[in-house]
């Protein structure tokens, strides 16, 4: 029988193993059965990080890659929950255009963009464990698509708009609890619980049986990724008992004063203390502040200023 740790947690092979060309294979094989589509990675892109000043933002994401029909693929993990995660890979697909497009450019070098958020957190509220958004423009009176006419090779082809505009999956890893029917269902499987059936034939998990064993790791590599189970152990667990009292403060406050904004403030400062500690923990671990910040989403000033009266 294998044992839950026998095959590496996807979102710590993302940071450290998936940027070598020659695991590619297991990224393709992912994003081919979440997009219902092969996809052929042909390099990996750096985003954009220096900034005029400090105001400025830069886009945090795990892995950008750019596919065989040009396509700029962005693939995130996310461990914590954000208050504005949205508007965080709005801002990203953003980013990722304007990147990759040049002053004095024609408009026809806008690259489509697929936005991919692995969520380890729990974020939003629905019944379903991968969510897809695209933009799409309907007629308001006859619901028909619009179609819109783009010059390829000289040649006027029509397009609908999402063809252009980004697309974003959610895949919220928590909320998937059943047991697999299908390949997309093998892979969330393995995002969970990092058990793959041994007869598995689903694109990229062959791969992560052969590539991604924990055994066949250096004694380094080793307690490195024991050290980030550990943090993720650490942060789960002062993410659930925060929480947990801030919604009970919360509804504390809000019986007392008979008023819904009790409940909220008391939710939310919860989970703003959650975020501290887990920051804190993480740093007394000796993680870097790059990693607390990426992890987090507090700001390396926040983390840096000691006078801070929660961290």
């Amino acid at each position: 029988m294998e044992s839950d740790n026998l095959y590496i947690r996807f979102d710590w092979a993302i940071k450290h193993i998936l940027r070598d060309k020659a695991n590619f294979d297991i990224l393709e094989g992912f994003i081919s059965v979440l997009l219902g589509e092969e996809v052929k990675i042909e390099e990996l892109l750096e985003s954009e990080s220096n900034q005029d000043n400090d105001r400025d933002k830069f886009n945090r994401v795990d892995i950008k890659a750019k596919n065989s029909e040009g396509h700029i693929i962005i693939v995130e993990v996310q461990l914590t929950r954000q208050l504005y995660y949205l508007e965080r890979i709005l801002f990203g697909t953003c980013k990722a255009i304007t990147e990759h497009i040049h002053v004095g450019d024609k408009y026809d070098q806008v690259k489509k963009v697929y936005s991919i958020s692995i969520l380890y957190c729990d974020y939003g509220q629905g019944d379903d464990y991968v969510y897809h958004g695209q933009t799409i423009f309907k007629g308001i009176h006859t619901g028909t698509d619009l179609l819109v006419n783009i010059k390829e090779q000289g040649v006027i082809i029509p397009h609908l708009p999402r063809e252009v505009f980004p697309e974003y999956y959610l895949v919220r890893v928590n909320a998937y609890d059943k047991i697999p029917e299908n390949p997309l269902d093998e892979w969330m499987t393995y995002l969970k619980t990092g058990k793959v059936k041994e007869d598995t034939r689903t694109p990229g998990l062959q791969q992560v049986r052969e590539k991604l064993k924990v055994l066949g790791m250096t004694p380094k590599e080793r307690r490195a990724y024991d050290d980030h189970i550990d943090a993720i152990m650490v942060q789960n667990d002062v993410l659930d008992t925060a929480r947990d009292e801030g919604r009970a403060e919360g509804l504390a406050e809000g019986r007392a004063e008979g008023r819904a904004e009790g409940r909220a403030e008391g939710r939310a400062e919860g989970r703003a203390e959650a975020i501290y500690e887990i920051a804190r923990a993480m740093k007394q671990q000796g993680m870097s502040q790059e990693t607390i910040s990426k992890i987090s989403g507090l700001t390396l000033d926040e983390i840096k200023t000691p006078s801070n009266k929660k961290y």
